[in-house]
């Protein structure tokens, strides 16, 4: 290569030239100061600082949402089943599309469907990230799920104590700090926690339960009499008042719609304006700050079948003495249970019992909700509504005219 002469240097600084030594610069360099070298290193350590600030930053955020989202797994989705199960299954599904499936596929399969539609960004997500974005995504979102159980079983423990105490008045009151109390220990726990088929009252029938005998199994294939309206069973019709009770109503609030929200059962929901005020206090900075609730952080405007199965278990639990969660209690299995209720409104025999279950779950919207139906303005029922129709009259009437010219 041929040498460079002075000239070749350009534009370097006069400081910078008469600050190194021409005897010790490299062929072809322009010579720097340390100080100008030192600067621009440090500029550019800065710069990448920044970027791992931002980095981090953004992960922190995407962590945060994920775990946020995931609170509504076990409350909407399925309480034992995990993501896995549910997404294997739905692959499956897609790819084997089998001519008949089993009740427990299809529960699986509805699941998923659930999922999608409570996370509707999740499906999306499976199919775009890579599989260690995708496993450390499902990672967070059970965090979240299992953070969300964890609390909701804390809250109801102490409000059920509260509101059985305030209905009921039992002597000694149910104490929220001793679980070992509970379930049919307690009277009024034990009443509660009765399976329907059964008379609490009668003597010999309490004293076979407590007594745990052959004649009285404790079973999650029994409705319980907490889920009833107003705790009473028609025994010639099941169905009457079943999963209409005041508890049920207060711990679905507590829940979905913050514990503060649970102050009546008997009116319609106020919880569309609690939702409505969340979005409106993080819109506006001056006013105080206020805990965004599950429905509101995944946009639930109506009760699903999965929920109201979540709440039953959590109330279920929350009367019983035992102390920490477990799936099995005695003969009780709670995922069966939990897989019974949901069937009940998702496996149903045919078209009038579908009304029935589609009526109940507008009950319960409306308990939860209230009495808002925006959301149910489609454009189909728009549509027939008198501005439309006037609209088209008036352009009939136009095209009349116009013909008639």
């Amino acid at each position: 290569m041929a040498s460079l002469d002075s000239n070749d240097f350009g534009s370097a600084s006069n400081n910078e030239m008469d600050s190194a030594p021409t005897s010790s610069v490299p062929s072809g360099v322009i010579p720097t100061t340390a100080d100008a070298r030192a600067k621009r290193r440090i500029a550019a350590l800065e710069d990448e600082l920044d970027m791992m600030r931002q980095e981090k930053g953004t992960k922190q955020r995407k962590t945060t949402y994920f775990v946020a989202q995931g609170r509504a797994i076990c409350c909407l989705v399925a309480l034992y089943a995990s993501l896995d199960d549910l997404i294997a299954k739905n692959d499956r599904r897609y790819e084997e599309l089998p001519a008949e499936c089993t009740l427990t596929e299809d529960r699986l399969q509805r699941g998923y469907i659930e999922l999608s539609q409570a996370l509707p960004w999740l499906h999306t997500n499976l199919g775009d990230l890579d599989h260690e974005d995708c496993e450390d995504m499902l990672k967070k979102l059970k965090k979240g799920a299992d953070a969300a159980h964890g609390d909701n079983t804390s809250c109801l423990k102490d409000l059920v104590a509260t509101w059985v105490n305030q209905d009921f008045r039992p002597s000694p009151l149910i104490r929220p700090d001793d679980k070992h109390l509970h379930g049919f220990v307690s009277d009024i726990c034990g009443k509660l926690l009765c399976p329907a088929e059964w008379d609490w009252d009668q003597d010999r029938i309490k004293a076979g339960i407590r007594d745990r005998t052959a004649e009285f199994v404790l079973s999650e294939n029994s409705w319980l009499l907490f889920l009833y309206e107003k705790y009473a069973v028609n025994r010639d019709n099941l169905e009457d008042g079943l999963l209409k009770s005041k508890l049920l109503v207060l711990a679905f609030k507590a829940i979905f719609t913050t514990p503060s929200s649970a102050k009546e059962a008997e009116g319609d929901g106020d919880s569309a304006d609690i939702i409505e005020n969340n979005r409106r206090a993080r819109r506006k900075s001056d006013q105080p700050k206020v805990k965004t609730c599950v429905a509101s952080i995944i946009n639930m405007k109506k009760v699903t079948p999965r929920s109201i199965a979540y709440v039953a278990c959590q109330v279920r639990f929350a009367l019983s003495n035992v102390s920490s969660w477990r799936t099995v209690d005695g003969d009780f299995d709670y995922e069966v249970f939990w897989n019974n209720i949901v069937d009940f409104f998702e496996d149903v025999p045919g078209p009038v019992m579908r009304r029935r279950v589609k009526k109940l779950l507008e009950w319960w919207t409306r308990k939860i909700f209230g009495t808002s139906h925006r959301d149910d303005l489609t454009p189909e029922v728009i549509s027939r509504m008198s501005i439309n129709t006037l609209a088209e009259q008036r352009k009939a009437l136009e095209d009349t005219a116009f013909d008639s010219d």
